[in-house]
């Protein structure tokens, strides 16, 4: 952006910020004796708001404070990676298409089609494609992640769990707002700003606005380019009707436009025969020749209708969600040159290029619609119920391009392609208090689905392939219990099953379209939930065993650059989750929390190609074919170790004011990128810190900070691509800078 733009857009964001504020989200609940305790905890696992205490779910909650906190450094969803138990979120793709990861189960499809078994719902819609899943975090009450199969009441697709985003909804009457501006190194700056408008008795709105960017920090050093560089806006409006207490309507718009550059790949970053980074590796600069540019546009909207009845409540959630516009090119080789197996004369680099591939992916179009219909019961009584419908229905053409970097990007081949998938469902669950201190839940549902893939143009070499279509049913659900051991103290137990409907890989390299069969999860758990010294402390444990029976897994890479989706007979993961949360004193808050994941592929028979051997060290078994052996492997980005820490630390200063500080620190351990394991493609521990120190007065209307994020700048990769050299792409790197807020 060059230097006039930037002070233009600083300056409107300084004059909004000077408009808007907002009241700093409570931390802790007020009593009539004086003595500070942590308020409560609210999830919406079973569609409706429940002390997390009560509900028979491993969850984490992260609210507003913490995601103000790490939002300071223009991120996106990626930093959500190690925030809660079990939690991973990773991107080739960098700020579009992430990947989410819970308890190790996941899935690294890069491809347009990909399917995920962890589901994202924002704000009660189903987010399906990745495309959609990386629409940006701001002005949230909360972000909830459901650990383990959900697969009675939300949506499709979510034997892993559920990743939910609630936006700051609108209320009658409410008049308040608040403005964030921070501004960091190279050039960083988030303005995120909410604001609700009282529209008389009967209507409120609540409109949303964000805006990210950053400057091209990263040095091309073949060409002189700088790169890495975006601008990344969100907008959503919320409007309220509630004409009495038997009915409201919320609806729902929002927008989304992202350029910039792509995911930089960097050739021979990795020490052969080790997953350390190269000796004088610099994040700041790179040496490719490739093209590079993405951008995106997504809109949607909702209508959320409830009519309280009595004894029964009804729901209606519609749904839409679009693209429609997506293309992202880039450099995959990571260097520059022919390469040593085109034309060794010419000069490559850096290190061994073997040769030079440069490509680009689109979305022509996505149409997602979803409809659910949902009844509950609000007996007085022990026995309760929930039932409903839903549907599912989204058509998505996708675009694959491929270019000759030396004929001045010339394209050499172009297909287009095209999937449809519609779904239903019928769901149904109870909930019983047997006596005062047990509790019982079960539900069941039943899916159908279906897809169709097409091959709608081919400009290529090679036949075209065939396309497909294929489908499937099947029923899932939940049973738990909960025993309250006294007032303050919940254990529970309980099985679920999830399921994850058929998915389609698309052609590339000389391969055809794949299909993965449909995979099936069942999943045993038991906790322990606490409130501590009078609520002033509490605790959440966990332990957990999982089956997956014909696991959808991604092939990927390899000497061929081949794509494909193949089915492990059976993965097994187990481990152990904790939450902890104190009020130490007033004025001192601190959480821990950590989770330990085994994971597992337990099919003796499965094997796939792998990077050749300039490329990698593979330490599998090698069959007669000369394919890796994957019995015992971990699943790919499954981190065995995942904790994270915060604490917050205030001084009251005169009648009004707060001098506080504020530090959060999560740990990942390694990470297996590939199927295959190789001494190079592991992901080393990565070990990210953020800090904050401020002043807040007039009792909390205003804030200024100065804050760091990834401060120690500890720079890992965090992914590879392995047919062609040691490439690979890194972390965010250290974020230093200053923040204002204002609330009211």
């Amino acid at each position: 952006m060059p230097a006039c733009r930037s002070l233009h857009v600083s300056a409107l964001a300084v004059a909004i910020v000077s408009l808007l504020s907002f009241p700093a989200a409570a931390q802790q609940a007020e009593s009539s004796d004086g003595i500070a305790r942590l308020d409560a905890v609210k999830v919406t696992v079973e569609r409706r708001s429940e002390d997390s205490k009560d509900v028979p779910v491993s969850a984490s909650v992260l609210r507003p404070e913490y995601l103000d906190a790490i939002a300071t450094s223009g991120s996106d969803v990626r930093v959500l990676a190690g925030k809660a138990p079990s939690l991973n979120v990773e991107s080739s793709n960098g700020r579009v298409f992430p990947r989410f990861y819970i308890r190790g189960y996941g899935n690294t499809d890069f491809t347009t089609y990909a399917s995920q078994p962890v589901s994202l719902v924002y704000d009660d819609v189903v987010q399906e494609s990745a495309l959609l899943k990386g629409f940006p975090l701001f002005d949230l009450a909360a972000v909830e992640v459901l650990r383990g199969p959900q697969g009675t009441l939300f949506g499709r697709n979510s034997p892993a769990g559920v990743v939910k985003f609630n936006s700051v909804a609108p209320s009658i009457g409410a008049q308040d707002g608040y403005a964030s501006l921070s501004y960091g190194s190279y050039g960083t700056m988030t303005l995120e700003s909410g604001l609700s408008l009282p529209m008389g008795d009967h209507w409120a709105a609540r409109l949303s606005l964000l805006g990210q960017r950053r400057d091209d920090w990263v040095d091309n050093t073949y060409n002189g380019d700088a790169l890495e560089g975006y601008t990344d806006t969100g907008a959503r409006l919320q409007v309220l009707f509630q004409p009495g207490d038997d009915f409201s309507a919320l609806f729902n718009v929002h927008a989304r436009h992202l350029t910039g550059s792509p995911r930089l790949f960097r050739a021979n970053i990795f020490q052969s025969g080790s997953n350390q980074l190269v000796d004088g590796f610099d994040a700041d600069k790179v040496s490719i020749d490739g093209g590079g540019k993405q951008e995106l546009q997504t809109y949607g909207g909702s209508a959320k209708l409830s009519w309280n009845l009595g004894d029964i409540a009804l729901h209606s959630i519609t749904g839409y969600e679009g693209i429609s516009k997506y293309y992202s090119r880039g450099d995959i080789d990571g260097g520059y040159g022919a390469g040593a197996f085109v034309d060794p004369s010419q000069p490559y680099g850096p290190g061994f290029i073997p040769f030079s591939v440069e490509t680009a992916g689109g979305i022509r179009g996505l149409d997602q619609f979803t409809q659910e219909l949902r009844a509950e019961s609000q007996y007085q009584g022990p026995l309760n119920w929930q039932a409903g419908l839903y549907f599912f229905h989204d058509d998505v053409e996708g675009e694959s391009y491929d270019y000759d970097t030396l004929n001045g990007g010339v394209l050499t081949g172009f297909d287009l392609t095209r999937q449809k998938n519609t779904s239903w469902a019928a769901f149904g669950s109870l909930n019983y208090a047997a006596t005062d201190r047990l509790t019982l839940r079960a539900g069941v549902r039943y899916t159908h689905d279906k897809k169709t893939f097409e091959i709608e143009r081919w400009d290529r070499d090679t036949a075209a392939p065939i396309g497909g279509e294929t489908s499937g049913s099947k029923v899932t659900g939940d049973a738990s219990a909960t025993f309250a051991l006294t007032d303050d103290v919940n254990l529970y137990v309980r099985a679920a099953r999830g399921f994850r409907g058929a998915s389609f890989g698309p052609p590339s390299s000389g391969v055809p379209v794949t299909v993965a069969e449909p995979e099936t999860v069942d999943s045993y758990e038991l906790g322990i939930k606490a409130d501590l010294f009078d609520r002033r402390a509490r605790i959440g444990f966990d332990i957990y065993s999982t089956d997956i029976k014909n696991q959808q897994l991604t092939a990927v890479g390899g000497i061929s650059n081949a794509v494909q989706l193949i089915n492990a007979s059976k993965s097994k993961a187990y481990g152990a989750e904790f939450d902890f949360e104190a009020l130490v004193s007033e004025n001192l808050r601190f959480t821990l929390n950590g989770s330990y994941n085994h994971t597992e592929i337990k099919d003796r028979d499965l094997a796939t190609s792998t990077c050749s051997a300039w490329v990698c060290t593979v330490t599998d078994p090698v069959n007669a074919d000369g394919y890796a052996e994957l019995y015992g492997n971990p699943l790919p980005q499954a981190a065995r170790w995942i904790a994270n820490a915060t604490l917050r630390y205030g001084i009251p200063v005169g009648d009004s004011g707060e001098l506080f500080f504020y530090t959060d620190w999560s740990y990942r351990s390694e990470v297996n990128f590939f199927l295959y394991e190789s001494r190079e493609f592991v992901g080393q521990p990565l070990v990210e810190g953020g800090a904050k120190i401020g002043y807040t007065w007039d009792a909390g209307a205003y804030e200024a900070s100065v804050f760091c994020r990834n401060c120690t700048n500890q720079i890992r990769a965090t992914g590879a691509i392995d047919f062609n050299n040691l490439t690979g792409f890194i972390n965010e790197p250290r974020i230093v800078g200053v923040q204002f807020r204002a609330n009211f």
